[in-house]
């Protein structure tokens, strides 16, 4: 992988998804973008592409060695430092068909551009100083975003409020090390002249800063990495019928038939911002076959690894052997309980459902009834009642919050070290240390490994 801070050679991808489309791009970046386009695209006005103003769109035709026309197309040009990249960069957009979009990428390379790595153009972003590294992984999040929640809390980080944040306690930091090196390198001075307070002051906001963050971390990452949630119960309790009235489409087969359901049904929704990988398993049974055992042992693999189970009875009969079996299982899973077919005469024994499970809730999956109360029950259980404002600054990244966790714990020890009074280089040690993690978030220290590892999870043209 390249990390060099200057660039001398130029790079190039298609920059849109693959497949057809009615537009596709060719991105190219660096010192010889212009040279490099200006071989193959001839503008409709007859203009030279070192003529184009900056930020102006082109009209006119891409064509091989050969002149013959590959495609017509629009060109746009962003000129250094002011692009993606802060290098010269050129788009070429053209009809979004795979062979015209594959014919002018390798027109470009063979003028002289090699084919961009995963991640380069963001890579080169960070490397070139438009971005921090928080920013550049905020790209890929952004891509990645499964719900509205996401994207906002991927767009905050990308315009750079979590680097403020961290900014604002590294200054703090850096203003306490001042005072503390100044003590260290002038002992003779007045011990006096060390303001404690000043310095306690300074360590309390950072921490509280800190521990702001950090507040937020659990409901940034369930914004930004969802929850598995499984749907399970007996036979014949209305689980894909309760699949079905969440995503409000039919996505599982429903039958009064026990066992119609003799697979996993897994699917991605948005629950009030929460992207849940929900999966309607097969009825926890004695197997009558071969399918039906794998079937049974693929839903207990999934109700292990769940982050919360929907358990489901059917109210309209007492509790099974069954349904006690499933109860005893799950006591020590994160579990809502939900009691199907409220349109029945109930016969459930709904005391016994409630004290073993607190979280509890009636509803008719069939006729789509306290659906919307379901989905507040889960979005209580997955904050576990301790919601953070969406207007908050959100970490989400885990790389994020384990640096966060180890400048705080550093900051805590600095901060004991202080009470103790202890050498002032034991604790400008802990600045430095904590300093050190902050950095490591926004990228002013990085290693290769760690670049290779980030970058190499975007795709080419990003």
């Amino acid at each position: 992988m390249i990390h060099r801070l200057a660039f001398d050679d130029t790079i190039a991808a298609i920059a849109t998804s693959p497949g057809e489309g009615g537009i596709g791009i060719i991105k190219i970046s660096g010192p010889k973008a212009v040279e490099i386009a200006d071989k193959l695209f001839f503008a409709q006005n007859n203009k030279k592409i070192p003529e184009f103003k900056n930020y102006t769109l082109h009209y006119g035709w891409v064509k091989d060695k050969q002149g013959s026309i590959v495609d017509e197309a629009l060109l746009s040009i962003m000129r250094k430092p002011n692009s993606y990249t802060k290098e010269d960069v050129v788009e070429i957009n053209s009809h979004g068909g795979i062979i015209a979009l594959r014919r002018i990428l390798d027109l470009v390379l063979d003028n002289g551009c090699r084919l961009a790595e995963p991640g380069e153009f963001t890579k080169r972003a960070f490397l070139n100083g438009r971005i921090d590294l928080s920013q550049a992984e905020a790209v890929l999040d952004i891509i990645r975003s499964k719900t509205d929640a996401a994207l906002k809390l991927s767009t905050e980080q990308l315009k750079g409020n979590l680097s403020l944040r961290i900014n604002k306690i590294r200054q703090e930091l850096i203003s306490v090390l001042s005072i503390l090196e100044a003590s260290i390198d002038f002992p003779e001075d007045d011990p006096g002249a060390m303001d404690l307070k000043s310095i306690k002051g300074k360590f309390y906001l950072a921490k509280e800063e800190l521990a702001q963050l950090l507040e937020g971390s659990y409901a940034g990452r369930i914004w930004r990495e969802g929850i598995n949630a499984v749907i399970c119960g007996k036979p014949n309790v209305g689980k894909s019928s309760l699949l079905n009235a969440i995503l409000k489409q039919e996505r599982s087969i429903v039958t009064p038939i026990a066992g119609t359901t003799r697979d996993t049904v897994e699917e991605v929704i948005d629950i009030k911002g929460i992207p849940v990988r929900i999966v309607d398993t097969a009825g926890i049974i004695e197997p009558r076959d071969l399918v039906e055992k794998k079937a049974v042992a693929r839903s207990k693999k999934y109700m292990i690894s769940a982050d919360l189970i929907i358990l489901v009875f059917d109210g309209s009969h007492k509790l099974s052997a069954q349904d006690r079996l499933l109860i005893k299982k799950l006591k020590d899973k994160v579990v809502l309980a939900v009691i199907n077919k409220s349109d029945l005469k109930q016969k459930i024994e709904k005391k016994e459902v409630v004290k073993n499970f607190p979280y509890s809730i009636e509803i008719c999956a069939k006729k789509s009834k306290n659906i919307s109360f379901l989905e507040e029950e889960i979005v209580n259980l997955v904050y576990k009642g301790h919601l953070v404002k969406q207007e908050s600054v959100l970490v989400s990244n885990f790389r994020h919050i384990q640096a966060l966790k180890k400048a705080q714990n550093l900051i805590a020890e600095g901060y004991d070290s202080l009470d103790n009074k202890l050498s002032p280089e034991f604790i400008a040690q802990d600045i430095k240390d904590a300093l050190g993690y902050l950095d490591d978030i926004l990228g002013k220290r990085f290693s290769e490994d760690l670049l290779d590892k980030i970058f190499s999870d975007f795709c080419i043209g990003k």
